[in-house]
């Protein structure tokens, strides 16, 4: 059935869409409370943004899903995006760890951590705490203005000899351990903790200049000077306040900004009436490379105008599902640049997963508009850095690439690039290695190595040679090795004239000669060609030479490690092989089972005997050989 056929028998229901292209990947999962009349939206004359026109012109196909809701739908779409990772939509990369303080109310006497996962473990949990202020700076508060433990000790299990921590001789600690105070005086020491986690930060300004003044009136003047600081820290923390705000109130706030080709949330935290920081976000938004002339000049002025308001909002609520997902700490608020169209489905899923309703609010005027714009102006900064690192680092690889041929003077870009080099010491354990960048970058789970079999002693040159027949004759016979099968743009080999004469000789012998290759010498950093007398010299400074530094350093890195690895094996394996009777099987069976030597020698005799192959006998000698 073809697009036209399908779209013309759409269900007037909720669900959810997939897009497919020619090769039958999904590229992109949307949702819909009308699915009829959302897919044909794509399909339709009008106004697009570059993400549309992009990923309408791969559509070969959909198919659709309907659900019984529109919070089905939500829920349906993300776990979908998750599974399939299409080109075309957001995915929030879960490598943000946030601190959270947690309190636990179901220990016998409770004390803060700081932990960066979240359970589901009836524990209260204070946070996210965001780039811009210090959660360790918090938690000293805490610990000198409320004398509550700060040790893990096991109150299930206090040992007998157990006696009191320092902490509770110099004033910091109740010392529940010692049973020096009722459980109901230390609860409520840990009420008075919540209470200036949510803000009511009174109380503690007062316990903190108490001791403060009578450290100093004793003369103790370090402990003085201690307080004084955490006094500075808490006015730093008072100083957040935003003041049209309640001191119990929460709120995060989320600003989406686009500028055509990648877009950027900014996520403000405010607990307890305080700004408790914020974090930034890129989201692609579309597969298209960029230049820098495109990032240049991105102003808040220009929020909006690139993103439809659909678009947008579709990936601001992506976003705000996929966030809480990680972060599953509701605030009372959520405040927004752009009004979703279906905050419903937001507010039942969030509903279910914490209990409480939550308002999601666009704001028009006050301090939540400012929010939202110090919100906005942090995406507009974040997405121009970003963009320009991206730029940069094109130009380190892709654009090598591209400078590269010219530089080399290819007829096509070499975007395989395969080096290569050999390691040994003085002729023992010869080893090379295989390197593979593609498109500028390392390509690490293309990496080879080789044991050199067929060169006897010290001939580097010879080594290459057989390398290199080695490889091009797996590449001719169409090795079905992802690595070995994939012809590369350009070979470059380690060394001067000598190393490519006989690399040469590896081409012309395989038939490959077709295959462009250099070799990079170390001391000027000329590069040589097989047909060329005089070497080519390319600017100390263009991409192009860094490009191929790069892959020769790694090439050497790779080589060098190959062969470390060969002489600590052979090394530690020969110490074995003193045993009477223990041959390289018997080795190789006890190396698998125990991964090293270290672990052979710490073996009993019952567990090395247990080991295929290896007698009662065997175990006995290899005890005896390591206890002598």
């Amino acid at each position: 059935m073809d697009v036209k056929q399908k779209l013309s028998e759409l269900p007037a229901k909720s669900g959810v869409y997939l897009m497919m292209d020619k090769d039958g990947t999904v590229i992109y999962v949307g949702k819909a409370k009308i699915l009829k009349n959302r897919v044909k939206q794509y399909f339709q004359a009008g106004t697009k943004t570059d993400k549309t026109l992009a990923l309408v012109g791969n559509i070969a196909d959909f198919r659709y899903i309907i659900t019984q809701n529109e919070v089905d739908a939500l829920v349906l779409e993300n776990n979908l995006i998750k599974k399939y990772n299409p080109k075309y939509n957001i995915l929030l990369k879960d490598d943000k760890n946030y601190p959270f303080i947690r309190i636990d109310l179901k220990s016998k006497f409770p004390t803060v951590e700081v932990v960066r996962k979240l359970k589901n473990d009836g524990a209260k949990y204070f946070g996210p705490y965001m780039v811009g202020i210090n959660v360790k700076d918090i938690t000293e508060l805490i610990f000198s203005a409320f004398p509550l433990r700060s040790c893990n000790l096991n109150f299930d299990k206090i040992p007998s000899h157990h006696r009191p921590c320092l902490n509770s001789h110099i004033g910091r600690c109740l010392a529940p351990c010692d049973g020096r105070v009722p459980k109901e005086e230390y609860a409520k020491t840990v009420s008075e903790v919540i209470s200036f986690l949510k803000g009511n930060d009174g109380t503690v300004k007062k316990v903190l200049e108490m001791k403060m003044h009578r450290a100093a009136d004793k003369g103790d003047f370090e402990n003085a000077i201690y307080y004084r600081d955490r006094l500075k820290t808490l006015d730093k923390l008072v100083r957040r306040q935003i003041s049209a705000l309640p001191k119990d109130f929460n709120l995060d706030v989320f600003s989406v900004i686009d500028n055509g080709i990648y877009a950027a949330v900014s996520v403000l935290v405010v607990r307890g009436g305080k700004l408790l920081g914020g974090d930034n976000f890129p989201l692609i938004s579309a597969a298209k490379s960029v230049s820098e002339e495109e990032t240049l000049g991105l102003t808040s002025a220009d929020i909006g105008t690139l993103l439809t308001h659909d678009e947008a909002a579709e990936m601001l609520e992506n976003f705000i599902y996929q966030y809480y997902e990680q972060n599953p700490v509701f605030p009372d608020e959520v405040v927004i640049n752009v009004a979703l169209s279906d905050v419903s489905g937001l507010e039942n899923v969030f509903f279910d997963k914490s209990g409480k309703r939550i308002n999601f609010v666009k704001p028009i005027s006050g301090v939540r508009k400012q929010l939202v714009e110090m919100a906005e102006n942090n995406a507009v900064d974040y997405l121009s850095n970003f963009v320009t690192k991206l730029v940069r680092r094109d130009n380190m690889t892709k654009g090598a690439v591209v400078k590269l041929a010219e530089e080399l003077g290819l007829s096509e870009l070499p975007r395989r690039i395969e080096c290569y080099d050999i390691s040994h010491v003085s002729g023992t354990n010869m080893v090379a290695s295989m390197v593979v960048f593609e498109d500028g970058e390392p390509a690490k789970k293309m990496y080879r190595s080789y044991k050199i079999k067929t060169v006897p002693g010290n001939n580097d040159f010879a080594c290459m040679k057989e390398v290199l027949t080695r490889r091009l004759t797996r590449l001719k016979n169409s090795d079905p090795d992802p690595s070995f099968g994939k012809r590369p743009d350009l070979i470059i080999v380690d060394g001067g004239k000598g190393q490519l004469s006989y690399a040469m000789e590896a081409l012309e012998e395989t038939g490959m000669t077709d295959v462009n290759i250099v070799s990079l010498a170390k001391r000027e950093e000329e590069v040589f060609f097989p047909d060329r007398h005089e070497p080519v010299v390319i600017d100390r400074n263009s991409v192009a030479l860094k490009l191929i530094q790069r892959v020769r350093d790694e090439a050497h890195r790779s080589a060098i490690t190959h062969h470390r690895n060969l002489r600590t094996a052979g090394q530690t394996k020969s110490e074995l092989k003193d045993v009477e009777g223990i041959g390289d099987k018997k080795i190789a069976a006890l190396y698998s089972k125990f991964k090293n030597l270290k672990a052979i020698k710490a073996a009993t005799v019952e567990e090395l005997s247990a080991v295929k192959g290896v007698t009662k006998k065997d175990a006995e000698r290899i005890k005896q050989h390591f206890s002598d």
